[in-house]
């Protein structure tokens, strides 16, 4: 089997499950005929029909009340925020209606909300956001968000059959960048789940999304120029969280540095320690650090746009302060 992409191995789930299961469907801004802004959708309107590959109009609180009301009468709609920026028009669905539907009403959501997020693409503030901290506060949603082209795929299939709604976070940044074998079979990415991206005992890196590739260059890089062995957690699912990852590489190097894209203030780094300080407080040996974007909308220009995102050099140094601790 030849290797696929990150965007193409979302496409490839999407057709699997879609296969599947006749009540699986897509909706979304220029999804059908031209295939969705940045192509994940190509080919599903023409192979899958006008009516399961459905062309919106511009209105993401519309895309996801539409959804939601599917899912509630058996089927299992998949939406697509032409970038997920503007998922924030469909807060208000999402928190008030989606999220409490089950527990208010016992009606089903089983759907799907994606959309391309994140930055290191020069896309400006309204087209590089990570807002899945805005959304991690509200109790029933599920939110993943893959770093490989594997996950991707395994995650959306494990998203479209979860009978919840589930945010699911595709960085445009990874779309094209990275490519990988898919398993056989029927792959599926167990939602909640970690994986161990690379083996350490020295510092724990946890993080997730496309800071998972960032973290992997500093670990080797310290690896090379300072002998440290550094561990790197990649989250997969933020909620739910896998508490039982995240402690068990905190009793393993005691030493514990956090990675997000998103900005500093309220972001899921601040949630990790928390839950670290809960459950493994007596395993640390040094403060626990975190790696973010600064509190600021996300600039056009190249120079503030590096200085802002967190880059490899950034995690190095906070590592090497954590190592000397």
């Amino acid at each position: 089997m030849s290797e696929i992409t990150y965007l193409e191995a979302i496409r490839e789930g999407l057709a699997e499950e879609m296969e599947r299961d006749a009540n699986v469907f897509c909706l979304g801004e220029d999804i059908g005929a031209y295939g969705g802004a940045f192509k994940v959708t190509e080919g599903l309107q023409s192979r899958f029909g006008e009516a399961r590959v459905i062309d919106t109009p511009i209105s993401e609180a519309g895309i996801i009340g539409a959804a939601a009301g599917a899912a509630h009468m058996g089927l299992r709609p998949v939406c697509e925020m032409q970038f997920i920026d503007f998922i924030s028009c469909g807060y208000d669905m999402l928190t008030n209606y989606v999220a409490t539907a089950r527990y208010r009403a016992m009606l089903p959501c089983p759907m799907v909300v994606r959309g391309p997020s994140g930055g290191y693409v020069r896309g400006g503030p309204f087209h590089s956001q990570n807002p899945e901290a805005a959304f991690l506060h509200t109790p029933g949603l599920k939110i993943v968000y893959p770093a490989t082209a594997s996950d991707a795929k395994g995650l959306i299939k494990a998203a479209i059959r979860d009978e919840d709604c589930v945010l699911f976070f595709e960085h445009k940044y990874l779309y094209r960048r990275i490519k990988e074998t898919m398993p056989e079979g029927d792959h599926i990415t167990p939602i909640g789940k970690a994986r161990t991206a690379r083996e350490g005992k020295d510092v724990s890196i946890i993080t997730y999304a496309a800071t998972v590739w960032k973290s992997l260059e500093a670990a080797e890089q310290l690896e090379r120029e300072d002998g440290l062995s550094v561990e790197v957690i990649d989250l997969r699912s933020l909620a739910p969280m896998d508490d039982d990852a995240i402690v068990a590489t905190v009793r393993k190097t005691n030493r514990v540095l956090i990675v997000h894209e998103d900005t500093r203030t309220g972001g899921v780094a601040g949630e990790i320690t928390a839950r670290i300080n809960e459950l493994a407080f007596e395993w640390l040996d040094a403060p626990i650090l975190r790696v973010t974007a600064a509190d600021v909308p996300l600039p056009y220009s190249p120079p503030l746009e590096d200085y802002v995102l967190p880059q490899t050099n950034d995690i190095v140094k906070a590592v090497r302060r954590l190592a000397a601790y």
